[in-house]
Order: C-alpha cells, then sequence, then structure tokens
C-alpha cells in the first residue's frame, strides 16, 4: 500500500530523531522532556497501526484518508523539531543532536525557550488527538485485524489459456528450453533437473513454461502445473500436484485429513516410481519452495521441474546444482515482436497500421518497453476505441492514471502491483522515490543511495552503516525485479539501475495519489489534485507559465527539489523559499549563471548537493555554511577553486570534484588547506595533488574514515613534484592503517609513479588499485603479492610482463578483474597456466600505451582462469605463427564475451590473418559455454560471416 509506505518513510526516522532529542541534557528541561515522551509515545503506536494497516492491499477511502492524516503529521512533527534545534544553535553547531545539547543546554532552560517548544508540541499533540479519533471512528484496528486480503481473480490466470496463434517472440526461447529439458548428457545418471525462469511481471514468464510443458509432456509418465501465491498453502499446493497426477482411488482416501508432514510423504510416495514434469508456477520466496521441495523426488527418471518467479534469489535458490539445473531470464520482446503482437491485436494484421496512427504508436509502443502483459493490455483497450490520433493521443498521456481506473487495464495493474505489494514498507518509500526522474533515466547506484540516506529513508541495522542498508535496498529491487540493473561489474553489482516504463507509470500512479513527489514540466503537472502541501519537487522543464504555477504553492516544507532540465532555469523560484530541502540536485542542467543562488545559506537541512555535469564556474559564496551537508558532487563542472572556509562543512562525507583530463575543469582544484579536520569524509575525487599546498597533502593523512581516494599528479622531474611525491607517500603510509578502500590515481603523460613501489603498509581493506597514465612500473610494486587478500580490481602499467608477474597475479584469490597494460612480454610469450587466477571473471591486456612493440604471444592452458566471463586481448599473428594459432579460449569454461584484436604489423599476410580469426573462432565454437567472440582486424567478407555465427551463438 503506497500511503503506508510513505508514511513508514518518515515515520521511522522521526521516531529515531525524538529518541535522540531525549537521550541527552534536553532531558533536564522536565517541562519540554515530558511533552516529547508523550508526543513520541503516542507516534509509536499510530506507526503499530500504520504497519498493519500495510497488510492490506486494498485500503477503503477512510484509511487512505487516515493515513495521509498520519504522514503529514510526520512530517510537520520533523520540521517542527528541526527549526527549534536550528533556531535555539543560531545555524552555527557542526556536530549532531548530543553536541548541539551540550552546547545549549543553559538557553534550552530558559521559560521561554520551554514555552515555545511547549506550544508547538500541544499543537502537534491536538493533531495526534484527532488522527486517535478518526482511526476509532473508522474503526480501522477491526480492518487491520481481519484477515488479510486475497484476489478475487488470480490475474496470472488468463497466461495459462492464451491461443497459440497470439504467442509472440518466444519461439527461440522455447525451442532453446526445450532441447534442454529432454537432452541427456550421461546415459548413465539420469538426474532430476531444475529450470528456473525468472523476470519482471508481465513478461511472459508463465506462457513460456506453459508452451515448454506442452510440448515436452508427452516424454513423462505424468505432468503437473500449479500456481501458489504470495502467502502459499503447503496443503493446497500438494493437494493440486496429486489431483493432476494419477492414481488410484484408495490412495487419496482422507486426504482432507492429511497434514503437510503426510501431504510431503504421500506426493514423494505417489513419484518415486515416475517420471514426472512439474510447473511451479510464480514462486515468492526461498521458504515458499523449500517447504515443497521434498515432495519431489530424486528418483533417477530423469524427472523435469520448472518453476517460475520474480525474484533473483529464489530462482538460484530452486537451482542448487549450477552443473545440472538452469536459470533462464526473461528478456522485454525485440521492437519486431513487439509491433507484431500489438497490431495484430488491434488490426488483425501488423501491416494494417494507418499512418496517420503510426507516430502515437511509436509512443504507446515504446512506453510497453517489450512488455508483452502490457502490450496485450494496451492493445486490447485500443481495439475498442475509434481509430483516430486524438483518441489515441489520450490513452498514451493517461497510460499510468488509467491502469486502476480502466477495466481493460486490470490485469496489467494487478500483475505489476503483486510486485509492488509484496515489498516491505521501506523498500516501498525507495521505489516510489524513483519516481522523481524522467522515464530512460539512468539512475546512478552511488547517487540515489546518497540521496536515500539524506531524506531520512534509511536507518542503521544491525551493525550495518546507513550506506550499506541503502545499497542493499537498492540490490533488493534488482533481486525483486523491480527495477532493471545497468552495468553490472565485475563484482556482479549493477553500477546503475532503470525502471521500465509500465513500472514508473505504477509508481508514479502511487505517488501521486500518495502526495509524495509533486512533478511539473514537460506536458506532467502534479499539483492541481494534490492533497497536502509539497514535500518533493521534480521539474522536468520550467518556463513563465509553471513558475506561475509554484508561485502561489508553499515551498517552505519541499524537502527534496530535483531539475532534471533547465532551457529557462531562470524561472525557478529562489532557494530561499525552500527552506527544508534536505537535497538539492541540479545535474545536467546549464545556463546555471542565469539562476540566483542567493538564499542557499539557509537551506540548513541540506544533505546533499549536486552540481553535476552543470555550466557551473564557481561556487555560491553560502555553501560554506551549509553546515549538515554530507554530499557536495562537482563533477564535470567547470568549478576550478573552492572557497577556503569550504573546511568547515565538517559533515560532509562525499567531496567529489573534477575527474583530471576528462573533466571541464582538466583537474585544476587544489586539495583545500585544512581538509584535515574533515574527519567524516569516505570518499574525495579530482584533486591536483602537484597544484596543492604540501600541507594540503599532509592533511589526508589524517581522514581516518577515508575509503576511496582518486587523485592527479603531473610535473614530473621538478623538485616541486618530488617534495609532492615524498608528502603523498607519507600519508598514504598513515591511511595504510585505516580503512581506505581504492586508491586511483591519474597522471599527466608519463608522470613517474616510481615512489608507489615504497608504499607500506598496504591498507588491508584496499581493494581497488587503478593508474590511468602512460607511466609503466619498471617491475612489479613489492606490495603486489598474494597477502592482498582483499584485492579485487587492478589495473595497472609494467614496461614488461614476466613469467614470475604473472604466477604472482594468479596466485591472488581475491582478484576479480585485471587490467594489464605493457610494453613487452620475457620470452615474447605470455602462457597463462593451468590454476592460475581462480577467480578472476575479467581480463584485459591494454593497448593504450604508445609505440608498443606488438611482439607478444598469448594463450591460454588447460584450468586457467576456470571463472573468466569477459576477455579483451590483442593476438599478434606475426608472432603467432611460431607457435601456432592457437589463443586457448576453448580452455575458458565460463567464458561469456571474448574481443581479440588480430593486430599484424604489417609483418603478416591478410591471408594469415584470416587464418588466425578462423582458429580462434573455432577454438570458440569448441567451448562448451558458447561465448560471444567479436574479432577486430578481420578481412570484410569474414567480419560479415563472424557476425552472423555471433547471432547464431
Amino acid at each position: 500500500m503506497e500511503v503506508v509506505s510513505a508514511s513508514h518513510g518518515v515515520l521511522g526516522p522521526l521516531l529515531w530523531k525524538l529518541n535522540s532529542l531525549l537521550a541527552d541534557e534536553f532531558v533536564r528541561l522536565k517541562g519540554v522532556r515530558r511533552e516529547i515522551r508523550s508526543l513520541r509515545s503516542e507516534l509509536m503506536s499510530i506507526h503499530a497501526a500504520v504497519q498493519k494497516y500495510a497488510m492490506l492491499q486494498h485500503p477503503d477511502v477512510q484509511g487512505k484518508v487516515w493515513i495521509a492524516l498520519v504522514r503529514e503529521l510526520a512530517y510537520d512533527t520533523e520540521d517542527v523539531i528541526d527549526k527549534f534545534v536550528h533556531h535555539h544553535g543560531n545555524g552555527t553547531h557542526h556536530g549532531g543532536f548530543k553536541e548541539f545539547f551540550r552546547k545549549t543546554a543553559r538557553r534550552l532552560k530558559t521559560l521561554g525557550s520551554r514555552r515555545g517548544i511547549a506550544n508547538q508540541i500541544d499543537d502537534l499533540k491536538a493533531r495526534v488527538k484527532e488522527v486517535k479519533e478518526l482511526k476509532s471512528s473508522y474503526k480501522l484496528d477491526d480492518i487491520a485485524g481481519s484477515t488479510v486480503e486475497r484476489s478475487a481473480v488470480d490475474p496470472r490466470l488468463s497466461a495459462l489459456f492464451v491461443e497459440e496463434e497470439h504467442i509472440v517472440g518466444i519461439d527461440g526461447p522455447r525451442d532453446d528450453l526445450v532441447n534442454w529439458m529432454v537432452e541427456e548428457k550421461d546415459s548413465t545418471t539420469k538426474n532430476l533437473k531444475v529450470l528456473s525462469i525468472v523476470g519482471f511481471g508481465g513478461l511472459g514468464k508463465t506462457t513460456l513454461a506453459k508452451e515448454v510443458c506442452r510440448r515436452i509432456q508427452g516424454h513423462f509418465h505424468c505432468h503437473a502445473f500449479v500456481s501458489i501465491s504470495q502467502k502459499p498453502n503447503v496443503k493446497n499446493i500438494m493437494k493440486d500436484v496429486i489431483s493432476q497426477v494419477p492414481c488410484k482411488k484408495e490412495f487419496i482416501e482422507d486426504i482432507d485429513t492429511w497434514d503437510e508432514k503426510k501431504f510431503v510423504a504421500k506426493l514423494r510416495q505417489l513419484l518415486q516410481d515416475k517420471r514426472y514434469l512439474i510447473v511451479i508456477d510464480d514462486i515468492w520466496s526461498i521458504p515458499a519452495w523449500d517447504a515443497i521441495k521434498y515432495a519431489f523426488p530424486k528418483n533417477n527418471l530423469s524427472s523435469r521441474i520448472i518453476a517460475t518467479t520474480r525474484i533473483v534469489d529464489v530462482a538460484r535458490s530452486c537451482c542448487p546444482h549450477g552443473d545440472i539445473d538452469r536459470i533462464y531470464e526473461m528478456e522485454a520482446l525485440s521492437d519486431l515482436h513487439s509491433k507484431r503482437l500489438f497490431f495484430k491485436r488491434i488490426f488483425g494484421s501488423e501491416d494494417c497500421c494507418p499512418d496517420v496512427l503510426k507516430q502515437v504508436s511509436n509512443k504507446i509502443l515504446k512506453k510497453c518497453g517489450g512488455l508483452p502483459l502490457a502490450l496485450i493490455s494496451i492493445s486490447s483497450l485500443l481495439a475498442n476505441r475509434p481509430k483516430v490520433k486524438d483518441e489515441w493521443e489520450r490513452v498514451s498521456r493517461s497510460i499510468g492514471f488509467a491502469l486502476d481506473k480502466n477495466p481493460s487495464l486490470e490485469g496489467m495493474n494487478r500483475i505489476l502491483s503483486l510486485s509492488y505489494n509484496d515489498l516491505p514498507p521501506n523498500l516501498k518509500t525507495c521505489l516510489l522515490y524513483l519516481s522523481i526522474f524522467p522515464e530512460d533515466t539512468v539512475i546512478n547506484r552511488e547517487s540515489i543511495v546518497r540521496r536515500w540516506i539524506a531524506e531520512g529513508f534509511i536507518c542503521e541495522e544491525r551493525e550495518q552503516s546507513k550506506q550499506e542498508v541503502a545499497e542493499n535496498h537498492f540490490y533488493e529491487l534488482i533481486n525483486k525485479s523491480m527495477v532493471q540493473p545497468v552495468g553490472i561489474g565485475y563484482d556482479g553489482k549493477a553500477r546503475a539501475c532503470q525502471v521500465h516504463d509500465m513500472m514508473l507509470e505504477l509508481i508514479i500512479s502511487k505517488s501521486v495519489e500518495d502526495n509524495f513527489i509533486a512533478s511539473v514540466g514537460h506536458g506532467k503537472t502534479d499539483l492541481a489534485n494534490r492533497q497536502g502541501l509539497i514535500r518533493r519537487l521534480s521539474v522536468h522543464h520550467i518556463d513563465q507559465e509553471v513558475a506561475s504555477v509554484l508561485a502561489n504553492e508553499d515551498l517552505s516544507h519541499v524537502r527534496s527539489l530535483t531539475v532534471t532540465a533547465s532551457a529557462c532555469i531562470k524561472h525557478l523560484p529562489s532557494l530561499a523559499e525552500f527552506e527544508a530541502l534536505r537535497v538539492l540536485d541540479f545535474q545536467g542542467c546549464q545556463n546555471m549563471q542565469l539562476y540566483d543562488m542567493n538564499g542557499i545559506d539557509k537551506l540548513f537541512q541540506l544533505k546533499y548537493l549536486s552540481f553535476r555535469d552543470t555550466d557551473m564556474g564557481e561556487l555560491p559564496s553560502g555553501i560554506v555554511r551549509l553546515y549538515g551537508l554530507e554530499t557536495l558532487d562537482l563533477r564535470d563542472t567547470y568549478i576550478e577553486e573552492l572557497p577556503p572556509e569550504i573546511v568547515q562543512l565538517i559533515k560532509l562525507q562525499h567531496l567529489l570534484a573534477s575527474e583530471g583530463l576528462y573533466s571541464r575543469a582538466e583537474g585544476r582544484l587544489k586539495i583545500p588547506n585544512g581538509i584535515g579536520n574533515m574527519r567524516n569524509l569516505r570518499e574525495i575525487s579530482g584533486f591536483n595533488v602537484i597544484k596543492s599546498s604540501l600541507s594540503a597533502v599532509e592533511e589526508l593523512g589524517n581522514l581516518t574514515a577515508l575509503q576511496e581516494l582518486h587523485l592527479q599528479l603531473d610535473g614530473g622531474g621538478s623538485q616541486e613534484y618530488k617534495r609532492h611525491e615524498d608528502m603523498l607517500l607519507s600519508s598514504l603510509c598513515k591511511l595504510g592503517g585505516w580503512q581506505l578502500q581504492t586508491f586511483r590515481v591519474r597522471a599527466a603523460n608519463s608522470t613517474p609513479l616510481q615512489f608507489l613501489d615504497s608504499w607500506s603498509p598496504l591498507p588491508s581493506s584496499l581493494q581497488r588499485f587503478q593508474m590511468t597514465t602512460n607511466y609503466c612500473f619498471p617491475r612489479m610494486p613489492k606490495w603486489i603479492t598474494p597477502k592482498l587478500t582483499g584485492l579485487a580490481y587492478l589495473d595497472i602499467n609494467l614496461v614488461e610482463i614476466t613469467e614470475e608477474d604473472l604466477h604472482i597475479l594468479g596466485e591472488m584469490r581475491a582478484l576479480l578483474s585485471l587490467v594489464l597494460s605493457f610494453y613487452g612480454a620475457q620470452n615474447e610469450r605470455i602462457i597463462v597456466r593451468g590454476h592460475a587466477f581462480p577467480c578472476l571473471k575479467e581480463f584485459y591486456v591494454s593497448l593504450s600505451l604508445p609505440d608498443i612493440p606488438w611482439n607478444t604471444y598469448l594463450k591460454f592452458e588447460e584450468g586457467a582462469m576456470p571463472k573468466l566471463e569477459k576477455l579483451d586481448v590483442p593476438f599478434f599473428v606475426s608472432v603467432a605463427k611460431a607457435y601456432g594459432f592457437r589463443l586457448g579460449i576453448n580452455h575458458l569454461p565460463c567464458l561469456k564475451h571474448a574481443n581479440v584484436s588480430i593486430l599484424d604489423k604489417g609483418s603478416a599476410t591478410s591471408s594469415e590473418s584470416r587464418a588466425a580469426a578462423a582458429a580462434i573462432r573455432n577454438e570458440a565454437n569448441a567451448n562448451p559455454n558458447h561465448p560471444r567472440v567479436f574479432i577486430m582486424g578481420e578481412m570484410e567478407e569474414d567480419a560479415e560471416e563472424s557476425s552472423t555465427d555471433e547471432e547464431e551463438g
């Protein structure tokens, strides 16, 4: 329930804040303490009621009204507390609640102070009383205590009976899975195999499972297809399976008296001597699978189970044997198949769409995003509408609103809502927050995690920091298929995510209903029908008309302001009107000089501020008084200097500046003097060591919380460089005893980094080392040893790679990604021996160095890099012809993608180059994992052929 989730998003942090108020010297103010305790108790009671009410999937109107009152009460309570703390601290406190109260306890003991806060609390308590009375009059306790509602009709039912001629785009996956299901690799062992089909709601998992089952059921003695609910009844599931499996009448005598244990035992008995095929549709949790899996015996008769789920972890749980079982990830339909399905259901043929409707059709198809359920639902809706452009445009604009208003879209709304309703309240809040961003936005993980924290959605849990909890929320939304991962890294973690357009429409609809986020611009102005004050504002576009609308709104309670486009940013209301802001994000905005930044110093609650990718050339002076700021993002701006007072922002955790050669400011920023006082800093990026003072470089060593450090060096050879080099090394050695996880150094041209060889002690927590420069270490640095048990990513340049270097690197069991740049190899050969690099997933040999001698032969022996998935290497034909055109990628059992550059430097003939390419492609074909191989440098005709091979693979 979206209203509940949004209320939970503020109630939880508010209760934590009230506890903090009571924890220190404020408790000495007896009258105020009593009022705060009373308010906290009432809100805790309301919070408990909200959590109970969250069990309802379809709350009535009265329930929604009550929850909305709770939400506004919680917001206003927090605003009162924040203003009180700020007022009595005169905006100058730099610490947390405890530090503030230690400094101002005497002032708070005055009668006026007590009366001020007490009067405001009295007003809040009166509202609490009203909320409690309404809860009683609406009899919400009775409703929340009743049985959790069930859908009258299973929204997945239609997928079981879809006509075959209406099935589009699953032929390839169906045939592939059919072949896999019936194949027997070893005639002596006929194992039970499990196929998990996983993906976003509405992608057609049930349809695909049904089609696979239909094609192969003749190979089995018996088969069954059962759908389970979000709260499965194990006995009913077992009973359903038994009803579909032939058995004697006496076998099921007294079946209604069986308990779960007997059901499992009886089903095992029934299936023990049968080759069975069972489809378990829509499993929602690992415990649900665990409760039924033992009913299916491993009887060595080549039985099969198909499980469908929306949750990746559940799919993995169903397939514990990676060498036997298989996980198939559903993909959206291609553009071609989407059009075919869409137009066929409306016009009877995919070629009958009138030209006048093609443009609006493309808009609708884009929103559907290849989701079969969306395509079927919306095409069914349009099939009954007039075939005129205005009518179709109206449908396109109102898809999100129409999800729960139009009977034709009710099935799709239920399917999408099933996943949404299954989320716990904290995840619902985080998902709703993504409706701030326009469609197709790639949402950076680090940025959204910091915004969630700044908004107050995240609390520390079980010895996990807020950062860790927030990242877990991000990954869990991906795990539950609520958002789509973007940029999966070497560690298997997504760097960003996107929201499917149909899911975005759903959460926008729920967000508007709940007054969670208000959006303006590009035809979307969600202000007219809003109930309550604006709490979060997303500005997609602003002009004079939108500015006039905003001018009539109370903006003093807006907690986040996101401006995603800025054609006329000068029309944006003054920052002084947004006094409650926690988050201010201008990323991507241009013409920033047209906007008056005066008043930014009034944003005493601001925690997250981003000017990333804007044309900002100078920071507003008031920024140095944002004492609560935790993130300042200045990447890809023209800012070349920070005000000296920036070091007063001692709560700052992320100071992100332009990052060297690829930024607009080209690494001109100096490390601010006094940075050593900013002890909460966790990440620093984009500062030029040589342009900074020696004392500032020295102070880096005092940052005990620092986890990521990205620096630039230049000016190698000068005396000044030598002094800075020594000082940086000293600071790095100090950081070696703390928490540093990532060190990235960028150097202009060939600025020497030899001093890094003396880095000791190295941080035991170091996970990433990256050098972006043309400089090469003359030999492997001494600190790179197998004892680096945490190093997962290494990007390093060497003059020469030796057999010993490969041995050292190959023994590093934590290493997941390796980028090697070098001038040459010892004896012209790089042989990756068997059992080397046991965990490596990515291996890149870089050719970015100038004048590299192309004289190296690379080969993988059997057993080497057993988990490698990505490979990018050169293949030197002129050298390889002396050893044979063998790269050895057939020995890499987990390889998925390989880029191989065929190089000959004029020393090899075109026929030799073609022979080398053919040999490599033959190796790929011999690899049981069937990797996709792209070979650069093939002759044109061979490239066309390889492209065809790649598509077939």
